[in-house]
């Protein structure tokens, strides 16, 4: 599994770092997505990226 962040689309809410602070942060200059991990592993991290592009208000967030 591989997290993929559009900037342009998000929208700064921080909802995914909510969700996990070890894969997503924010961007102190515009809140826009910061990726700490694109590639987690284990079953409670690839659920908590799978929570976090669910939930994404700027539907920034897409697995593959």
């Amino acid at each position: 599994m591989k997290i993929i962040a559009d900037t342009g689309k998000c929208v700064g809410a921080g909802q995914c770092v909510l969700t996990d602070p070890d894969l997503f942060d924010q961007n102190e200059d515009d809140g826009t997505v910061l990726l700490l991990n694109a590639e987690p592993e284990g079953e409670e991290a690839e659920e908590n990226a799978r929570t976090a592009v669910h939930i994404c208000p700027g539907q920034a967030l897409s697995l593959t």
